[in-house]
């Protein structure tokens, strides 16, 4: 089995892996493993932080690769040649510095790209104080986001509609969701944690966040040794910030998970401590919670704590326990000692403010020390493995679709446009109504909405039953001949008699 960071109830920072592996004292062989220095401080902190695995003997072999701003700028939008692929799946475990994604909209994440390509479908965070050594406001704080790492808005799928409209799909899958929910129930068990909070919007988004949360109490009720709990993201974020001891492990959809995490990292103390596993069930990545900070890239000031904390996941992720082992509890050492960056450095607390190389070199010093007040980290055997169950195909019809318009007529009046579209539609339609930024505005409405140039216009058939494809191409020839400007359709289904898609405001 994967060894487990059996200090995760009390604070250590290790994930559970898919892979399994040895511990590193039976690993005869060095692991594999792909590093990307990345752009800004990330040269400098990745080069301590290979001094610290070195220095302790880490059983790694390293495969350096190129990403990020330079590959940008030689033309590849994702920041990764295509050939640096080929080494990435075949070690199947990436350390990465950060990188900095130039600005512009002709460049993609490369973190999304990596994420998403290698299927590293669950991002886990943890956030813990470390008390009195570096600062924070809630001195017991110890809990852990996981996220969803692939789906949601993230999927960066966005058009220009009009002149005046631009759009994102938020993608949501049943897959996707269960995976990552019962990824953090069985992370959650596998760690002796007791609660599992799921965070989503669903009362405005009821189709997509309501997917999400309906299957968490589908999970949550096959797990009755852990506590369940649902909050509304805005309120349980503030719940967050200001009372983070009510929380154990959060999951939640991939945006509010990076928001939420970074709350966390930086009100435990500092995000620069903060490290980050993105876990498949083929590949991992390990980075910093933190970005390149090409502001103070250069001058040996950066703290390579959070890529050292990160370190120390991937090597429990590989089987090399005993020197993640090793290295986390020098670290916390390091803390203990007052050997601090200038990020978290403070007089009276502090012994000495050192910089980038100097860190590395104290928590070399210290390896094989346990810290005397925080809590030292060891392993146990765990692992996590989650496969979602199939879908069931069910009976799906086809009752109408919402046809979007470009439409900018003098004065805009929905009330022109909706006679319009009732002397144009074709008989067997019926035009049920026209939203402008999801607002109902025809039939009814009122003056005071405001209203731009791009037109939701829903049509059903006449016979209230379904209706066929055929006809919606009827339907759309009629508009197009009638001179309207249709930029987008999206079909109207129900499942099982169930409405698949979201009423207008006020319909």
């Amino acid at each position: 089995m994967i060894p487990v960071d059996s200090s995760q109830v009390s604070g250590g920072t290790a994930i559970l892996a898919h892979r399994h592996l040895a511990d590193s004292t039976h690993l005869r062989t060095p692991v594999p493993v792909t590093v990307a220095y990345g752009d800004g401080i990330g040269p400098e902190i990745m080069e301590a932080v290979l001094r610290v695995l070195d220095a302790a003997g880490a059983p790694l072999r390293y495969d350096v690769i190129e990403i990020g701003e330079k590959c940008y700028h030689q033309g590849h939008t994702s920041g990764i040649a295509p050939e640096t692929w080929e080494i990435l799946r075949r070690n199947r475990v990436l350390l990465k510095a950060p990188i900095t994604t130039p600005q512009g909209s002709g460049y993609k994440s490369l973190n999304v790209t990596i994420r998403k390509t290698l299927n590293l479908f669950a991002n886990v965070r943890p956030a813990k104080a470390y008390t009195p050594f570096v600062a924070s406001s809630h001195p017991k704080m110890n809990l852990i986001v996981i996220r969803e790492n692939e789906e949601d808005l993230y999927a960066g799928i966005e058009h220009q509609q009009t002149p005046e409209v631009v759009q994102v799909l938020k993608l949501v899958t049943r897959p996707g969701c269960e995976r990552i929910i019962r990824y953090a129930f069985e992370y959650a068990r596998a760690y002796g944690r007791h609660k599992v909070t799921c965070m989503t919007k669903d009362n405005i988004m009821k189709l997509t966040d309501g997917l999400f949360h309906s299957i968490f109490d589908e999970v949550a009720a096959t797990y009755p040794d852990i506590a369940a709990e649902h909050q509304i993201i805005d309120i349980g974020a503030a719940r967050l910030a200001d009372q983070p001891g009510r929380f154990d492990v959060i999951v939640t959809l991939n945006l509010y998970g990076d928001i939420i995490s970074d709350i966390a990292a930086q009100i435990s103390g500092s995000v620069g401590l903060a490290g980050s596993a993105n876990i498949g069930s083929e590949a991992a990545m390990f980075e910093a919670v933190h970005g390149s900070a090409p502001d103070i890239a250069g001058l040996g000031i950066a703290n390579p704590s959070g890529l050292l904390v990160a370190a120390t996941q991937m090597l429990v992720h590989v089987g090399a326990a005993d020197t993640a082992e090793t290295i986390k509890n020098a670290w916390l050492c390091t803390l203990e000692d007052g050997i601090h960056t200038a990020d978290i450095y403070r007089p009276g607390v502090s012994a000495l403010q050192v910089g980038t190389r100097d860190f590395a070199t104290a928590v070399i010093a210290r390896l094989g020390q346990e810290p005397r007040q925080l809590t030292p980290v060891h392993y146990r055997a765990g692992g996590i493995h989650v496969v979602p169950t199939p879908v069931a195909r069910t009976n799906k019809q086809l009752v109408g679709v919402d046809v979007f318009l470009d439409w900018n007529d003098a004065g805009r009046n929905p009330h022109d446009l909706g006679a319009m579209l009732e002397r144009t539609a074709p008989e067997g339609w019926h035009l049920k109504m026209i939203t402008n930024r999801g607002v109902k505005v025809y039939p009814g409405g009122v003056p005071e909405t405001f209203c731009t140039d791009h037109w939701r216009c829903r049509f059903t058939a006449s016979s209230g039953g379904p209706c066929s494809f055929d006809q919606v191409l009827v339907l759309l020839g009629a508009l197009h001949a009638a001179g309207l400007d249709v930029i987008k359709t999206e079909h109207l289904y129900t499942f099982d008699g169930r409405r698949g898609y979201s009423l207008g405001q006020g319909e």
